[in-house]
């Protein structure tokens, strides 16, 4: 009889399986989103994202401490706005919560890795990304106040700035502005391939930034579409773009995979709220094994060619490695 493969020789223990392991997640490809507000003695969890948490800023040492101690190297900050008005003014003052979070954590962890979220919806009364007339999402007008707001946050002293906003030509405007004020060194990592996605509830309900009127399929991807997110990659890194991101993650595998396939720098992936509530929801009512399911969507993630993963499970995953290594 004629040999024939035996491919289950390789996984018949566990210290094979692991010698022969083609994709790992490591600790330091994780990155943890936060939240912060305005107030004192607040440390509340979010009530559709279980186990996160609104931070006041006097309580994000506490936040960030065991982020520091799992070694995990960057986090990423949101904020919510004592109150919002038409233009955002709140997302570029200087005296912001996200610019007063920055300065807070960079004076205890100068180390940490501080990435900023750029964007209006938080801020804006109507909830949009960019400045609105007539109903109408504004492009080239939103602009200069995205790149007011990255500056802002380079000034507080965060490290990178990611615009999420997907209006056409931020990236380049931001890289301007930065570049004229001395702050040449400051990456940015840009939510590239951002689609509009119904994964992102719980995202918004925990910043407050659901649209008031209509949605963001405007400016927000179509998610049947893949070869435009090649088209939208391009456009950011001949704008100045350091980092690619595709948002969501789990769902956009294959998007992943092509963008990585076709342009060698370091793409960021977001495992986003909804594709992390699913789980957790599924967990608490016995249908999944959290830990499990976790750590088998993370690897996927990666094994698409991700680089980098924004995961609201990057504390839990970095225990589960370290118990695992």
């Amino acid at each position: 009889m004629e040999a024939f493969k035996r491919s289950r020789r390789l996984r018949s223990s566990a210290e094979i399986r692991s010698l022969v392991k083609e994709t790992q997640v490591h600790i330091s490809d994780l990155i943890y989103p936060m939240f912060v507000l305005h107030g004192e003695n607040i440390k509340k969890e979010i009530t559709n994202l279980p186990g996160q948490y609104h931070y006041s800023v006097d309580q994000l040492k506490e936040g960030v401490a065991e982020v520091v101690e799992l070694g995990i190297k960057a986090i990423v900050l949101f904020g919510l706005p004592e109150k919002k008005d038409e233009e955002g003014l709140g997302a570029y003052d200087a005296n912001g919560i996200v610019q007063q979070a920055v300065r807070e954590v960079k004076r205890h962890y100068p180390n940490l890795l501080v990435i900023t979220d750029v964007c209006l919806c938080q801020y804006t009364s109507h909830g949009h990304c960019g400045l609105v007339k007539d109903g109408i999402v504004l492009n080239d007008e939103s602009l200069e106040k995205l790149a007011q707001t990255a500056l802002s946050h380079a000034e507080a002293g965060a490290d990178m700035v990611a615009p999420s906003d997907m209006m056409d030509g931020r990236v380049g405007k931001i890289r301007e502005v930065l570049d004229k004020n001395n702050f040449k060194h400051i990456p940015i990592m840009s939510y590239s391939v951002k689609y509009a996605s119904a994964f992102y509830g719980p995202f918004r309900s925990a910043v407050n930034s659901a649209p008031q009127f209509g949605d963001r399929k405007t400016y927000q991807m179509d998610p049947a579409n893949r070869i435009e997110a090649l088209r939208q990659v391009e456009a950011d890194l001949e704008e100045g773009a350091d980092i690619i991101m595709v948002k969501p993650a789990f769902a956009y595998l294959d998007i992943i995979r092509e963008v990585k396939n076709n342009y060698p720098v370091p793409i960021a992936a977001y495992h986003v709220s909804g594709e992390y509530a699913m789980i957790k929801i599924a967990a608490r009512e016995g249908l999944l094994k959290e830990e499990e399911s976790m750590v088998e969507t993370l690897t996927a993630i990666k094994r698409a060619g991700a680089d980098m993963i924004l995961t609201y499970f990057a504390k839990d995953m970095a225990k589960w490695i370290r118990r695992n290594s």
